[in-house]
């Protein structure tokens, strides 16, 4: 028996007993339920997966199979699919960072417009918070999880002290994680993690109020008194599909497909001085611009990887929650996964980024174990730490050049799969 059909009779039970309405007895059974009871299922995207898995514990489940929604139908049902490369240059402080970030979901650079989007389509009630201070967001979470809800935060991810990573990088790189219970002083954390994890209350204190863009934000789904039904689904679906390929359709070179010929482009512009062989000139922060370049792309990263597969399952869900034909869709975004990997893997030809990325992938499996995991984690943490020092990977100019042509002629291809992807869908949807 499914957890969905657990919690339905539980809920009639309850009616049976006080003479509630079905609405008012699902809310107390939900809102009794201690963290205990919350499922930890893992995931890809931390948005994605931030949303897909709070909403699993609050018994919004597919109408047709009665089983949670997935986080496939999640990343659909939010415009699905994105592009983005954007290479910044920061000097302050005396210190220098040069990051290149990617993204491969809708709406990536605004992750609260994009969860209370995809919540609205949903038919889930939310309340976003926000404040500067710390005190009035501790009451905030505390207060949701007191009354039985899982809590999306917005953190920087270098200050969850799980991932051991660089102090340099703290408050550069946020996302999303849920946070489900408190015990001992201790949050709950769901970050796709299989066992259980917990940070404390200073720690996450700190990780939620680094980032200025969303300092302490928090959204709070409610669905206690909805549930899903298909009508609501398969407009959302529609709505949503329309929505990916009029985004993909846009001029934007940084927010949409034309930001993947951009990035090729600057693997070989000598001229600009945004393009690769002029920034990383020095050979600093290449490499880990290349592990960063390789992690987003593929799933051994911390961000899910370009999703393309991702998106592929929600397509089958789609097309058979709708009865529409998304056969030639699918398949051509089988083909642009494939054509990420083959980019991703011009990274590993340099020994050094597969060194890195071999250690972050343990670190990455031990994190899953949650606290279990934890010394695991922190010696690959510290040995990769250590590499990406390294300024010298051992390349010649010559071979940095072949390199950076290579890189260039890969994203090219995976330029070209994805409008062929692009035009499939949309003319599957007329």
């Amino acid at each position: 028996m499914t957890t969905q059909k657990k919690l339905k009779a539980l809920v009639r039970a309850r009616m049976d007993k006080t003479g509630e309405s079905y609405t008012v007895a699902r809310r107390h059974v939900l809102n009794a339920q201690p963290p205990s009871e919350y499922q930890l299922r893992g995931g890809f995207n931390p948005e994605t997966a931030a949303l897909a898995n709070a909403l699993a514990s609050r018994g919004i489940s597919d109408p047709t199979t009665d089983s949670p929604i997935s986080e496939a139908l999640i990343l659909g049902l939010g415009g699905g699919l994105g592009a983005g490369y954007i290479l910044w240059e920061f000097a302050e402080h005396g210190g220098e960072r040069r990051l290149v970030t990617t993204a491969f979901r809708n709406q990536w650079q605004y992750p609260d417009r994009w969860l209370r989007k995809t919540c609205e389509r949903l038919g889930v009630p939310v309340t976003v918070f926000e404040t500067g201070g710390e005190k009035r967001a501790a009451q905030q979470l505390n207060e949701a999880l007191d009354a039985g809800l899982p809590a999306v935060a917005f953190v920087s991810t270098a200050d969850l002290p799980y991932w051991h990573l660089p102090e340099e990088e703290a408050g550069w790189l946020g996302y999303t994680i849920t946070l489900y219970g408190r015990e001992d002083g201790r949050f709950l954390v769901d970050d796709r993690n299989r066992g259980r994890l917990t940070v404390s209350e200073a720690e996450m204190a700190v990780a939620r109020g680094r980032i200025p863009s969303y300092k302490n934000r928090l959204l709070v789904p409610d669905p206690a008194a909805s549930e899903l039904t298909l009508e609501r689904l398969t407009a959302s679906i529609d709505l949503a599909l329309a929505e990916q390929v009029e985004h993909l359709a846009s001029s934007s070179d940084s927010f949409s497909l034309p930001a993947i010929r951009k990035w090729a482009r600057m693997l070989t512009d000598e001229r600009n001085p945004k393009a690769w062989p002029r920034v990383f000139a020095d050979g600093r922060f290449l490499l880990r611009a290349l592990v960063s370049t390789y992690e987003s792309v593929t799933e051994a990263g911390i961000l899910g990887g370009n999703l393309r597969m991702l998106f592929v399952e929600f397509l089958i869900e789609a097309a058979r929650l709708t009865d529409r034909d998304l056969d030639a869709p699918a398949a051509a975004y089988r083909q642009a996964a494939s054509a990420w990997e083959r980019f991703a893997a011009t990274c590993l030809s340099v020994p050094l980024v597969k060194q890195v990325v071999d250690l972050n992938a343990r670190k990455w499996s031990a994190v899953a174990k949650g606290d279990a995991g934890w010394e695991e984690a922190a010696t690959m943490g510290a040995h990769s730490n250590r590499l990406l020092q390294e300024s010298d990977m051992g390349l010649s100019a010559s071979e940095q050049v072949r390199l950076f042509a290579e890189m260039a002629g890969a994203l090219l291809e995976v330029h070209r799969a994805e409008v062929t992807a692009h035009n499939a869908l949309a003319g599957a949807i007329g």
